[in-house]
């Protein structure tokens, strides 16, 4: 039978006024805002089992396997979750707030009205092939981005070099990139053709991560001749060189294992070994963790959750920063039509789909910028639920009848999506109830699943969303909505100017009212339906006592602390 405080954490509503899992404290589950890092373990129940592995080992389990582990040309979370662990990039992530702070460069300076930047870079960094990082080295990095080839950018949807800086080198005349000179040894100046306001905090994402240029050399970073299930990769895709905290040690079919880097310029903590394995199933990872296999996992699902608390397993909840949605192809015969989409917004009953789906604390969606950057939705058609409207202006369309593909991810989690394959069932439910033909597409999440729906192809409907990795409204609706893409077949030119004009205002109050703005365009126009704003969850067993929290997902493992593990020792004075 479930308790009064697990029935609110299942429903998927919020009550005014309520901490949305605190009252499951009832059932032994100890929650952390993404504001505290500090975990207060409760005690194991005598069903959990003790982790064998040795004291200062992490194992994690992932939903999926990373992609690549060549963080600059990853879009994907797990790839990310890995390649964090193991390189810096210049700006960091302040644990509390989120703003962007020192790493790699111990500081910046804004210049030329925001057109350029000059910053000072640590002297006591080295990779882990034992090369000194210097200015040399970031300059590399900067113009390995912005040089990418086409070849070696095509399997991947829009990287987020592209969506930070507009265009590679292919495309000198929109690039807001200039350039990248090492002014001194340790003094690192960025030159841009356009301000872009956003630009530190973006810094701050995994894809700016900086890596040993000898590394990117032997390792051919740019050839994708290598193979690794399936999908092509680089020689540095399989063994990336970075200065972070951690090295690789192996990376085989589902599992990654790095161990500490004994030259790590800062803090080494008290994990020494980090073994992250796939586990694609929620239920097999929540049973992975109350066994013992694992010490923690990220998405915890609304059916494993109840079962997790009874065993005296720790939730950690991350703040909303990600935006799940039903995307529409306009390439597809009558998605074109605005009525059809207008029909296709009021068909979805959001209350419903989160309704036991979704973790207490996630939100309807009205637009696809999340709450906490502030931009406000009060001129953003909501399209409320109405199947008699939909109905209307589905006839009005003249849909014919025919089949729309609806293709959705299975065998994965996301943070914006921890069960996919019962949010398309709800979804289609609804669909077909109002009079749309709904021919369902699985695909499994390995088998290129964002490809799938990021390609051409007869796709009417699919099931994504976006997890934000830094804090900028651009790093949403300019991801997503900048530029024509093929995942919408949407094509707006005043909608794209808007965008980039919005990029490039200083912060405040016109910044912010050119986001609302853009906001209400895209509602208007409805390339795609914002569903959700979800809460994501990690599950921790007892042994954790710490755990580096973060919206943005920026959670590196030298900031965990183990019950009965101390610290590792200071850096040596040679590197590994």
């Amino acid at each position: 039978m479930k308790t009064p405080a697990a029935r609110r954490l299942l429903s998927g509503r919020v009550e005014r006024g309520a901490l949305p899992l605190a009252a499951i404290l009832v059932a032994a589950v100890s929650l952390v805002s993404c504001t505290a890092g500090e975990v207060t373990p409760p005690q194991p129940s005598a069903t959990v089992a003790t982790t064998t592995a040795d004291a200062s080992t992490f194992t994690f389990g992932t939903a999926a396997d990373p992609r690549t582990l060549d963080p600059a040309l990853a879009n994907d979370t797990e790839s990310y979750r890995v390649t964090q662990q193991m390189m810096e990039g210049l700006v960091g992530v302040d644990p509390l707030t989120s703003e962007p702070t020192p790493l790699l460069a111990e500081s910046w300076e804004e210049q030329d009205d925001g057109r350029a930047y000059e910053f000072t870079l640590r002297d006591d960094v080295v990779f882990h092939d034992g090369r000194p990082l210097d200015a040399e080295a970031v300059c590399a990095n900067f113009d390995r981005w912005y040089n990418l080839p086409a070849d070696t950018r095509a399997g991947s949807s829009r990287l987020p070099f592209e969506n930070v800086f507009k265009a590679f080198s292919d495309r000198p005349d929109t690039t807001l990139y200039e350039g990248c000179t090492a002014s001194s040894e340790y003094t690192v100046d960025l030159q841009l053709r356009g301000r872009i306001t956003g630009l530190i905090p973006a810094l701050a994402a995994p894809a700016f991560a900086i890596s040993s240029p000898a590394a990117l050399r032997s390792g051919a970073a740019d050839d994708l001749g290598q193979s690794r299930d399936g999908a092509p990769i680089s020689r540095y895709g399989l063994a990336p060189v970075g200065t972070g905290p951690f090295r690789l040690v192996s990376w085989t079919p589902g599992a990654v294992d790095l161990s500490a880097f004994t030259g790590y310029w800062g803090e080494r903590g008290e994990v020494e070994e980090v073994v992250f394995t796939t586990i694609p199933n929620p239920d097999s990872r929540a049973r992975a963790l109350t066994s013992g296999r694992i010490d923690g996992y990220d998405f915890v699902s609304v059916d494993s959750a109840v079962d997790l608390a009874r065993n005296g397993l720790q939730f950690l909840q991350r703040d909303p920063y990600s935006v799940l949605y039903l995307g529409m192809n306009q390439s597809f015969p009558g998605v074109d039509d605005t009525l059809f989409r207008r029909a296709v917004a009021h068909a979805v009953d959001k209350d419903a789909l989160i309704e036991g789906r979704f973790l207490n604390g996630t939100k309807p969606a009205r637009q696809f910028i999340p709450e906490k950057l502030g931009v406000g939705n009060d001129t953003v058609n909501d399209y409320g639920y109405d199947l008699d409207l939909a109905r209307e202006l589905l006839e009005d369309s003249g849909y014919d009848g025919r089949e729309l593909p609806f293709y959705y991810p299975r065998n994965v989690s996301r943070a914006y999506l921890p069960s996919p394959e019962k949010a398309y069932a709800e979804l289609s439910r609804q669909l077909t109830e109002a009079g749309f033909n709904i021919e369902p597409v699985p695909v499994d999440w390995s088998d290129g699943y964002v490809a799938a729906v990021q390609e051409p192809g007869e796709r009417a409907f699919h099931l994504l969303g976006w997890s934000g990795s830094y804090e900028d409204p651009d790093n949403f609706v300019g991801a997503l909505f900048g530029s024509r893409t093929d995942e919408f077949g949407y094509d707006d030119p005043q909608l794209f100017s808007k965008i980039n004009r919005a990029r490039g205002l200083p912060d405040g109050e016109d910044r912010t009212e050119a986001y609302a703005s853009i906001s209400s365009q895209i509602a208007d126009r409805i390339p795609a339906v914002p569903l959700a704003f979800p809460i994501s969850a990690l599950a921790m067993s007892a042994r954790v006592t710490s755990y580096p929290v973060s919206p943005v997902m920026r959670e590196v493992f030298n900031r965990i602390d183990l019950a009965d593990v101390e610290p590792l020792p200071e850096p040596s004075a040679t590197p590994e």
